[in-house]
């Protein structure tokens, strides 16, 4: 059997012209969606919005860890403003009140001058 210069069968790769224009159109409408994609992905709105996505997941998972860590000092603070009998300390409790009270103004503020 003959072969062409690439060690193909020369009979098997003959074609039709239908089956090399309807090749031709498939190539074309797959090169069309390749463009469509690629107009797509560097689109500015689109780097923008992948970048606000990162953006928010990192905020989000810092915003996490550091409920994690809040919780966690909270839990220490509330274990040291009794005694072992289960009295209220005043002595740690005043300033304890008075911090909870400057973080509550404090995000008040962030959060009026986000607003605005």
């Amino acid at each position: 059997m003959p072969t062409d210069d690439h060690g193909g069968s020369a009979v098997s790769d003959v074609r039709t012209p239908a089956q090399i224009e309807a090749d031709i159109v498939r190539r074309r409408e797959q090169l069309a969606e390749t463009l469509d994609e690629i107009g797509v992905r560097v689109h500015p709105k689109t780097i923008i919005g992948d970048a606000k996505a990162k953006v928010a997941s990192h905020v989000d998972h810092a915003a996490g860890r550091a409920l994690g860590t809040v919780n966690r000092l909270v839990a220490e603070v509330k274990g040291g403003l009794r005694t072992e009998t289960g009295e209220p300390r005043l002595e740690r409790i005043v300033p304890v009140a008075l911090l909870a009270v400057g973080v509550v103004g404090l995000l008040a503020v962030s959060a009026r001058r986000k607003r605005g």
